[in-house]
């Protein structure tokens, strides 16, 4: 072997450690960045309908924040349900598409704000939530509520709250 055909294959044995240690390197630095920005996992459940399901999976793609500018709630203030654990054929809440975060809601009973009896799933904008079953049955009659907003950020971390109150009849 000659001398030059040595010293040849030295140089391309650094080439390729070299290019190794910069694909590692890559790599490493790759994995370093998916660990620091990991997506986090919903806290609550998106309302999808067939209108939505392009924004919804846009906006879970893109995550672009956007201030919190207002929030107009759109929304039936008296709710019945023919029984305590069916679904109510009047109670309704809409996210309107000018709003400019998505948002959930809790509803309590005016005297006890410590345990709610529904707990929505998050209503992007553009988005309704209609045919809501109670989480905690309640005994036949008419009862003051109060449902608290919770507006959100992309990472589903609560902005501002709004108040509303509303009134729950169950019938039977």
């Amino acid at each position: 072997m000659s001398d030059e055909f040595v010293g040849q294959k030295k140089v391309n044995n650094k080439k390729i450690i070299i290019i190794s240690l910069v694909i590692i390197i890559v790599f490493v630095a790759i994995v370093i960045y998916l660990s620091i920005n990991k997506i986090n996992e919903p806290k609550r459940n998106i309302v999808v309908t067939k209108d939505n399901v392009e924004d919804v999976v846009n906006e879970m793609l893109d995550k672009e924040y956007i201030e919190p500018g207002y929030y107009s709630a759109s929304m039936s203030t008296t709710w019945h349900f023919a029984a305590s654990d069916a679904a109510s054929e009047d109670a309704y809440v809409e996210n309107v598409k000018e709003n400019t975060n998505d948002v959930y809601f809790d509803l309590f009973l005016a005297d006890d704000e410590d345990n709610p009896i529904y707990k929505s799933p998050v209503i992007p904008r553009g988005s309704e939530l209609q045919n809501i079953v109670l989480d905690t049955p309640l005994s036949e009659g008419t009862y003051d509520g109060i449902l608290i907003y919770h507006l959100i950020d992309e990472e589903q971390n609560t902005i501002s709250t709004l108040r509303v109150g509303l009134t729950i009849i169950i019938e039977s």
